[in-house]
């Protein structure tokens, strides 16, 4: 069967994944209302089209952080690939490279720093969870800078792991060959099987809760890498990263992963860019499935989005060519869109070329 779009891949995952895993990487919190909630809220912002404008030629380059990428569509973390395929994070570093766009690589992956950078060039983030022991935390660091990666996405939703049901009904635990891999010399790369989720278990004992804004400052004093915020999802918080010295925002809410009945990203998304003023950029994390998605994300005034199951269910599908094609079909997808919306660069997407329902005057009740 031909892929024509990148949900397809989710069906096909499911098929050949263990149920364990798919559910670890499917599932979101609770009742998964705002898992739902993250693709949806997308159907309710409509275009407003531009016509007969010439769209001959078509950029869809763009830089971030003062790096050019061939477009505003980028790899978010997703932990744990190799439980999708055995190339894994690998896998997922080449597909990136070869489309010449950013990969983010989760704190928690099956394949280290040094082993992502092994597959060659190419422009890449770091994840971070801060660990209880600081230690741990500026040695990762380190690592990161010293295999070339050129920012450091700081993770800031997750003091206690989400309640994800599925994962406490199968005692989700990382198979015995893996490891994670970036804390396997540090006697934390193995997850216990406990009577629950043994990732949670795992966050509890290892993760810092008392996280703070001021570690938002300690952080810029052990690295001079940018610092992008991910998981804002307010506009007081996204003007707290603006005074904290962040490089940027990223509007998530974890995969849904986390709270449940917290909006949409594509929902939070104009409050936290009115927020930051231009001073930073805001980019979007959740729910994009369609070139449309990134389209109606940088008209509300995202600088680009994130993609991550789609990462993961393609690369279960079929590795790295799996990769490639999602970030093909995205790439092309949004192409088009700018393209019918009569738009031929990014800085040409503007908040009139949509509708929200938000916008909508409300018709008053016949009396």
């Amino acid at each position: 069967m031909e892929i024509t779009n990148v949900s397809e891949y989710e069906a096909i995952a499911k098929q050949k994944l263990p149920k364990m895993v798919y559910d670890y990487y499917a599932s979101g919190a609770e009742d998964q209302w705002t898992l739902k909630e993250n693709q949806h809220a997308f159907s309710r912002i409509l275009f407003r089209p531009r016509i007969l404008i010439d769209v001959s030629k078509i950029d869809l380059r763009t830089t971030v952080l003062g790096f050019n990428i061939s477009m505003p569509i980028m790899i978010a973390p997703t932990a744990m690939q190799k439980m999708a395929h055995p190339e894994g994070e690998y896998a997922t570093a080449r597909a990136a490279a070869a489309a010449d766009t950013i990969m983010t690589l989760s704190s928690w992956a099956t394949s280290s720093v040094e082993e992502v950078a092994s597959t060659g060039p190419g422009i890449r983030f770091f994840q971070l969870y801060v660990y209880k022991d600081r230690s741990v935390v500026t040695q990762l660091v380190r690592r990161a800078e010293r295999a070339g990666f050129k920012a450091i996405v700081l993770t800031v939703d997750t003091p206690r792991l989400g309640r994800r049901e599925a994962d406490i009904k199968n005692r989700f635990v990382l198979p015995p060959n893996l490891t994670l891999k970036n804390f396997e010399d540090l006697d934390l790369g193995k997850m216990d099987k406990t009577n629950d989720s043994g990732l949670a278990s795992y966050v509890a004992g290892q993760i810092d809760r008392s996280l703070s804004w001021k570690d938002v400052k300690w952080l810029q004093t052990i690295t001079k890498l940018p610092i992008l915020v991910k998981g804002v999802i307010t506009a007081e918080d996204a003007r707290l990263a603006v005074q904290y010295g962040a490089a940027g925002i990223v509007v998530s809410n974890h995969g849904a992963r986390q709270l449940d009945y917290v909006p949409a990203t594509i929902m939070a998304l104009e409050e936290v860019v009115k927020a930051a003023q231009g001073r930073i950029p805001v980019f979007l994390d959740g729910g994009v499935r369609r070139g449309t998605d990134v389209f109606k994300a940088l008209a509300l005034g995202a600088s680009g989005v994130f993609i991550g199951r789609p990462v993961v269910f393609s690369l279960a599908a079929d590795g790295e060519a799996g990769v490639r094609k999602v970030l093909q079909m995205l790439h092309d997808e949004f192409e088009l869109t700018m393209a019918l919306s009569g738009c031929c660069s990014l800085k040409e997407i503007t908040r009139d070329h949509i509708v929200t329902e938000w916008d909508r005057p409300r018709i008053a009740p016949r009396l």
